[in-house]
């Protein structure tokens, strides 16, 4: 697995949930299908008066979100952009020409309305539960920098007792000293950190309350 064919999984899902942020901070997500995609690229058009398009200029962070009928998850975190002012109109066309239901929505010239914005870079993370173990990984396309570590390790406080593997829904932490989570197997449930009577398991990334 990759970033590219991640972008092709999810050209094949068709719909995907975009979520951005608004003006008072509230979580706000739509469907969009009016999508474009290029091996490194992703080009979608909105309408310049929704809300939608006053988040993306206002701010430009979007995370979409995909699910497969194999039960794969994929999450790209990106920023995105207005495509320069004189590639409008060849995306708008090329959107249009890919989905024709298009001009049942924007008939003739009132697709002027519209604007298309790029994703040239971002972070994807892919999850795979139609699999066991299931499988996780992240990857990266562009000019981006990687996502910080997410999830959980072992620290040298571990006094190997096994209880974090007995408790693990996936089994995917590996016996040593100290122990050791598989991370491309871990659910990030927590259950290895809640378990551990020597607190020797802390969470990756941002915050150390598993639940935040």
């Amino acid at each position: 697995m990759d970033a590219q064919t991640c972008l092709k999984k999810l050209e094949y899902v068709g719909v995907l949930a975009f979520a951005t942020v608004d003006a008072e901070c509230a979580p706000q997500i739509r469907n969009i299908s009016a999508i474009h995609y290029e091996p490194d690229a992703m080009y979608f058009f909105t309408a310049r008066g929704k809300d939608f398009c006053r988040e993306l200029l206002s701010d430009g962070r979007v995370q979409i979100l995909g699910y497969t009928k194999f039960k794969e998850m994929i999450r790209l975190s990106a920023k995105a952009v207005p495509t320069p002012e004189d590639e409008q109109k060849k995306w708008i066309d090329t959107i249009f020409a890919e989905q024709p239901y298009l001009a049942n929505i924007y008939p003739g010239d009132t697709r002027k309305i519209g604007i298309v914005f790029e994703i040239k870079g971002g972070n994807i993370e892919y999850f795979n539960l139609g699999v066991n173990p299931i499988f996780r990984e992240g990857y990266t396309f562009g000019s981006i920098e990687t996502n910080a570590n997410k999830g959980y390790r072992i620290t040298e406080n571990c006094i190997g007792c096994g209880t974090c593997l007995e408790h693990c829904p996936q089994r995917c932490i590996e016996p040593g000293t100290p122990y050791r989570i598989e991370p491309t197997h871990c659910l990030h449930c927590g259950a290895c950190f809640e378990s551990c009577p020597a607190g020797a398991v802390e969470r990756l990334g941002k915050g150390a309350d598993p639940h935040e």
